[in-house]
């Protein structure tokens, strides 16, 4: 097989030849720059300047020569902006707080505040507050909420759709160039559209507007999923008009050239328990994604991926039943997460991308020998009949070490052997 018919049949259920693997696929399945840069010098690849793809996560992006190195099915077309609502051009070079040089948008701009944290702004524009903080020695930013006083009376379900607009000429010459060289790659590709995530706590704040309006604090969105129920399905109803009408627009552009969309990053799971019921996303969530679901099922050959940490087994069968095809990141360290029972329970009806090895303890604080024995039982358990293309249990983190990463990819071909 290549790489396109691995990932295809492992969205079947069939088993393939080998196991499928995705380093960078997703934004959830990506690896820390710094990381990036450590494995193309390891692998003796040519020296040059690595991209951050994604400045919220510092993701690096995985030219052809390294996912070849790392034995990588797929090819990812990631969305138009960042989080941070610039585009991915104009390189420039920058300095991440350990002094790695490496190359970003010229529309990210930073300054330092006197505690030494950096802060980035929506769009480049400074004279916006910032929306992102990188703290002192920090890897990553964490978004700044900017919530106006929130007058309960003068709530209108208008102001947090802002973000949510018919898809620009622009973004789809972005997608139709980004599918086409994904597809020539040979590998199966994977595209976040964006616009179709209902409440993903990360695009919550709107880290990418000027001056975002509406319901936009963490904390005060939660509460209102349980008291605001009308707001929130008036949020969604309309988000998911614009997201079906960009569908059309999508797929009429690109056809059925891509294989898997990303769609929702929304997290309902924490470490031990959920954010809500699963008869609170039944009512709330579930409405909006069985008809987007239904849509690209119903009008393409595109497998749709969702994306949620945590202790979530309980919400499997929901997340099947309104179509999801692709479960990720597999967090096996969860509560009720245990791999053997995901396989046994669930393995039929929904592919497990991820799970492949623990990013929290194992990949970046155990030892090599560690490392090779969780990747090769966890490749035991879920490889049988197809349903999983591997990958770490979400982005691989900046401090991990470098030998630890080549163990993790040793493993993978040393389960292939056989």
């Amino acid at each position: 097989m290549n790489c396109r018919e691995r990932i295809l049949a492992a969205l079947r259920h069939e088993q393939p030849d080998r196991l499928p693997v995705d380093f960078g696929g997703t934004l959830t399945s990506g690896i820390h720059v710094n990381c990036v840069a450590a494995l193309r010098h390891r692998f003796g690849l040519e020296k040059r300047l690595v991209k951050v793809h994604d400045p919220y996560q510092m993701l690096g992006w995985i030219d052809d020569d390294l996912k070849e190195a790392l034995g990588a099915d797929v090819a990812c077309v990631p969305p138009y902006k960042t989080i941070f609502g610039f585009t991915n051009e104009h390189w420039k070079t920058w300095k991440t707080q350990q002094g790695l040089e490496v190359l970003i948008s010229r529309e990210f701009r930073t300054t330092v505040d006197s505690n030494g944290n950096t802060l980035v702004y929506p769009q480049g524009d400074m004279r916006a507050r910032p929306s992102g903080r990188m703290p002192r020695g920090g890897f990553y930013f964490d978004t700044i909420v900017r919530q106006d006083p929130i007058d309960e009376a003068r709530l209108d379900p208008a102001d947090n759709l802002e973000e949510f607009q018919p898809i620009s000429d622009e973004e789809l010459s972005h997608l139709e160039t980004g599918v086409g060289q994904a597809s020539a790659s040979g590998r199966a590709v994977v595209a976040t559209l964006g616009g179709m995530a209902l409440g993903d706590i990360a695009l919550v704040p709107a880290p990418f507007l000027t001056h975002p309006r509406g319901i936009r604090d963490i904390s005060e969105w939660y509460m209102a999923t349980a008291i605001r129920r009308d707001y929130i399905h008036a949020v969604f109803s309309k988000q998911c008009e614009v997201a079906l009408g960009n569908l059309e627009r999508i797929h009429a552009r690109v056809g059925n050239a891509i294989d898997v969309v990303f769609i929702c990053g929304t997290d309902f799971g924490t470490q031990t328990s959920s954010f809500c019921s699963v008869d609170t996303f039944r009512e709330l969530y579930a409405p909006y994604y069985t008809r987007l679901n239904g849509w690209i099922h119903d009008q393409t050959t595109w497998k749709t991926f969702k994306h949620s940490c945590g202790a979530v087994e309980k919400f499997i069968d929901a997340f099947a039943q309104c179509g999801f095809d692709i479960l990720n990141p597999v967090q096996c360290s969860a509560t009720g997460m245990e791999p053997e029972k995901l396989k046994g329970k669930h393995g039929d009806r929904i592919v497990f991308w991820g799970g492949g090895v623990d990013t929290q303890r194992v990949l970046p604080f155990g030892t090599t020998a560690e490392v090779r024995d969780q990747v090769l039982s966890r490749c035991r358990t879920f490889f049988p009949g197809g349903g999983f293309v591997f990958n770490t249990i979400h982005n691989i983190q900046a401090s991990t070490p470098t030998e630890n990463i080549v163990a993790m990819v040793d493993a993978i071909r040393e389960f292939n052997r056989g």
